[in-house]
């Protein structure tokens, strides 16, 4: 009976987790840094692969915005993780480089959230795992 309690509390940490992480980059982040991609003016964004403002902008909206939503639902959660956590060490180790601590610790902090999520994955609380245990029904 502790074991089932314990996977229990394991994947409403996970729901939490996925939730907050995904939300708060989405609200915080992903929809001011949309506004500058769509809103029409002048694109002035950090370029660190020399691929472009606007590429990179629009790389980082993806990971933001589109990749936020799916990490809260818990859908292809694995998948949007990755971008999630590319952003956030780009973040950190390239474009923040020179700054202190201080200011490269928050994308430090949601890379570190992300590699959790993605080496556990997004618990029983998610899209992913209905969606798992609904073709293992049909396979029967």
């Amino acid at each position: 009976m502790k074991s089932l309690e314990n996977y229990t509390f394991n994947d409403l940490g996970l729901l939490i987790l996925r939730l907050f992480l995904g939300l708060t980059m989405l609200f915080a982040h992903g929809i001011g840094k949309w506004g500058r991609l769509f809103g029409g003016g002048e694109i002035q964004f950090r370029d660190p692969f020399g691929v472009g403002d606007t590429t990179s902008l629009a790389l980082a909206v993806f990971a933001e915005v589109i990749c936020s939503m799916l990490l809260a639902l818990g859908l292809m959660t694995r998948w949007a993780l990755t971008p999630l956590i590319i952003t956030m060490m780009v973040a950190a180790f390239i474009v923040h480089s020179p700054d202190p601590f201080g200011v490269m610790e928050k994308a430090m902090l949601y890379g570190v959230g992300y590699i959790t999520l993605f080496l556990t994955g997004p618990g029983k609380y998610s899209v992913d795992y209905y969606l798992k245990t609904k073709r293992a029904v049909v396979k029967l």
